[in-house]
């Protein structure tokens, strides 16, 4: 089993759509790994097209338990005096990306565009991301195998 870290990297977003009346949005992102979640900065006043340029670390482990190798990414609006508005999510596989990695000891997807798909099913804006996974090396258990103290010469 390979073990390691899932790196995201969270560069910006266009297009997005907002749910206030008013227009403005503050945007930021919900990103979840098997039942991790991590939240990136909110991009005040920077409306639709916002930018983060944040990096996120996950643990991964693959094959690992279960089979859902997904990376979700849950678009909200930051509002001061009511729950938050969603405005859409998207979904990144990364079950090729996290196999590759486990053979080679790292894998990397450039970043690239995303369709952000709103609670109605509609394009709701796009959002780029990159993701890439690096194997943690085995550790050294501490067990004396073999070597000069145990020879009889």
């Amino acid at each position: 089993m390979a073990i390691g870290t899932l790196e995201v990297k969270l560069v910006n977003a266009k297009g997005l759509r907002g749910t206030d009346f008013l227009g403005g949005i503050d945007p930021y992102v919900l990103i979840q790994y098997k039942g991790q979640e991590r939240k990136s900065s909110v991009a005040r006043d920077e409306g639709g097209s916002p930018v983060w340029n944040e990096t996120f670390t996950f643990r991964a482990e693959y094959p690992g338990s279960g089979d859902d190798f997904k990376l979700v990414l849950k678009i909200m609006d930051h509002d001061n005096f009511s729950a938050d508005d969603f405005i859409g999510q998207t979904s990144i596989y990364v079950e090729d990306l996290l196999a590759l990695g486990a053979e080679n000891g790292v894998s990397e997807l450039r970043a690239q565009k995303y369709s952000v798909v709103g609670a109605d099913l509609n394009y709701s804006g796009e959002i780029q991301v990159g993701v890439s996974f690096t194997q943690k090396e085995t550790q050294y258990d501490g067990e004396e195998v073999g070597g000069w103290q145990e020879s009889e010469y």
